[in-house]
C-alpha cells in the first residue's frame, strides 16, 4: 500500500442523504478509512440496511461503518428500533446484568442493519449541572458507576459482534461549554483527572474496548494550546503511555466549532496524527476530507509526520476492521424492535419508576426528559 492509500485510510466521512453520494463513491475508491452515518442518512430500518450494504459492496475491501447509537436523546436509528432509555436511566437503576443486556440490544439491532462500530458509550462522568452537551449522556456523578455500568454495556456491544467505542477521553463531563460550538477549556490538573475522568477509561480498556474517542477540550495543566484530539500529552502521553492502550483512537468530528473555528484543518491534522490519532472524522464536507487527506500526504513527504505514525495507525485500524466489520447482509426485520428487547426496556422502565418512588420526581416526566 502506497503512501496515499495509507492516508487517505487515516479518514472517515460522512455524507447527506439516504443514498451514497457521488463525492462518497470517490473518497471510497480514494480509501478512505470508514464511513459514519446520522439521522439524515435513515428513513426505515430496511432503507438504511441496504444502504450500508450499497456502501460495503462499493469496493473490494472491508469498510467499517458506525453510528451513534447511545440511548436517549442520541438514536440515529429510532423508527422501528427499540426505544433504549438514556443513560442517565440507566445509571439510575444501576444494574450492571441490565446495562449488558442494554448493550447486547443495541448491538445486535445495529449489526441487523450492517454497522460495525457503535460510538457508544459515554464514559464521561456527569459532575457539571451546567454540561450542555453530555447531562443525561452520562451513566451518573461518580467515577465507580459510570465504569461499572459503562464496561457492562460495551462488553454487551462487543459480545454482539460490534466495535464499542468509549468517548470523550479524557472525559467532556465537566465542560460548562459544547464543543460541537465552542472550545472548551478545564483546569483539571492530573490528580484530579485521576480521580475522577480516567478511571471510567482505564476500566473500559482493562475491559478490551476495541476503540476510544478523544475530546476537542484543552486540559490547561496538560496543554494550554490543544484540545485532546491535538495533543500528544494527553493522547500519546496519557492514553498510550500511562493507560496501555493500543486499540483505534478516534477524534470526534473535525468540523466541530471547538476544532473548525480555532484552527485551520492542516494544523489540526498535522498535529493530531503527530499526538496519537488514528482516524479522523470529517462528517459534513467531502472537499475537506480531500484537502485533509492531501495535507496528511505532503506531510509525511515533508517529514513533519514521520511514515511509523501512519503505518501504525493503518494497523489499528485494520485490526480493528479484521475483527468487527462484516459483509453485508440481507435485511431481517425480526430482528430489531424484538419483544424480548422491549421487555429489557420495560424493566428499565419499571426499576426507574422504583428508584424515583418518594423522591419527588415524576417517573414519566424523567423517562421523557432522558428519552429524547
Amino acid at each position: 500500500m502506497d503512501l496515499r492509500q495509507m492516508a487517505a485510510k487515516m479518514f472517515g466521512f460522512g455524507f447527506d442523504g439516504p443514498d451514497l453520494t457521488e463525492d462518497g463513491r470517490k473518497l471510497l475508491k480514494r480509501g478512505a478509512g470508514a464511513v459514519i452515518l446520522f439521522s439524515r442518512n435513515i428513513e426505515t430500518p430496511a432503507q438504511v440496511a441496504r444502504l450500508n450494504a450499497q456502501i460495503k459492496n462499493r469496493v473490494d475491501r472491508p469498510v467499517p461503518i458506525g453510528v451513534d447509537q447511545e440511548g436517549g436523546r442520541v438514536m440515529r436509528l429510532r423508527e422501528g428500533f427499540t426505544g433504549v432509555p438514556s443513560m442517565r436511566a440507566i445509571g439510575k437503576v444501576a444494574d450492571e446484568k441490565l446495562a449488558h443486556e442494554i448493550g447486547q440490544i443495541l448491538a445486535s439491532e445495529l449489526r441487523a442493519v450492517n454497522f460495525d462500530i457503535d460510538f457508544a458509550p459515554c464514559m464521561d462522568v456527569d459532575t457539571n449541572p451546567a454540561n450542555p452537551v453530555i447531562a443525561d449522556r452520562s451513566l451518573g456523578g461518580t467515577p465507580e458507576l459510570v465504569s461499572r455500568l459503562g464496561c457492562a454495556i460495551l462488553c454487551g456491544i462487543q459480545s454482539k459482534g460490534v466495535a464499542a467505542c468509549a468517548k470523550h477521553f479524557p472525559g467532556h463531563g465537566d465542560t460548562a461549554l459544547d464543543s460541537h460550538k465552542a472550545l472548551p477549556r478545564l483546569p483539571h490538573a492530573m490528580e484530579r483527572l485521576e480521580r475522577v475522568e480516567l478511571p471510567p477509561f482505564h476500566a473500559a480498556i482493562k475491559a478490551g474496548v476495541a476503540s476510544i474517542m478523544s475530546n476537542h477540550v484543552i486540559f490547561e495543566p496538560l496543554d494550554m494550546l490543544y484540545p485532546t484530539t491535538m495533543s500528544r500529552a494527553c493522547l500519546d502521553g496519557i492514553l498510550r503511555d500511562r493507560m496501555g492502550f493500543d486499540g483505534v483512537v478516534f477524534s470526534d468530528d473535525m468540523e466541530m466549532k471547538a476544532i473548525a473555528a480555532n484552527f485551520g484543518i492542516e494544523q489540526a491534522v498535522i498535529r493530531g496524527a503527530n499526538a496519537g490519532i488514528d482516524l479522523f472524522w470529517i462528517c459534513h464536507h467531502a472537499d475537506l476530507v480531500n484537502e485533509a487527506i492531501d495535507y496528511l500526504i505532503k506531510a509525511v513527504e515533508r517529514g513533519d509526520v514521520p511514515l511509523a505514525r501512519v503505518e501504525q495507525a493503518n494497523r489499528r485500524v485494520d485490526a480493528l476492521t479484521e475483527q468487527y466489520c462484516r459483509p453485508a447482509r440481507e435485511f431481517d426485520p425480526s430482528a430489531i424492535n424484538t419483544p424480548q428487547h422491549r421487555a429489557v426496556v420495560e424493566r428499565v422502565r419499571k426499576l426507574v419508576d422504583d428508584a424515583l418512588a418518594g423522591s419527588g420526581v415524576d417517573p414519566t416526566d424523567f423517562m421523557k426528559m432522558n428519552s429524547k
